[in-house]
């Protein structure tokens, strides 16, 4: 994998977006425009923490290479070099995948 060459601010996360479902459940194929935006995804970098009043900076509970879910309509899509990644803020995030 080439080189992620975006580094987040404070609180936020880079999240490389998992691939749409082709088929639902019952198995019937998905076209394009009816297919919906993952929720989930693998954390390709995240920034130093939120600045605290006391000018230190409070710990991520997130980590680079972390599967996470994260709000439907949560962050900002972005492509870069034709794929596609999410930046969020860490309080976006609802759950990491153990």
């Amino acid at each position: 994998m080439a080189k992620l060459n975006i580094k987040p601010l404070d609180d936020r996360i880079v999240v490389e977006q998992c691939e749409a479902e082709d088929k639902t459940a019952g198995g019937i194929v998905l076209p394009d425009t009816a297919k919906e935006k993952p929720q989930r995804g693998k954390v390709l970098a995240t920034g130093p923490g939120k600045l605290l009043k006391d000018g230190g900076r409070g710990k991520m509970s997130v980590n680079v290479g972390d599967e996470v879910f994260y709000g439907k309509y949560a962050g900002s899509d972005v492509e870069i070099n034709g794929k596609k990644y999410v930046i969020l803020k860490e309080s976006d995030v609802l759950a990491i995948l153990e």
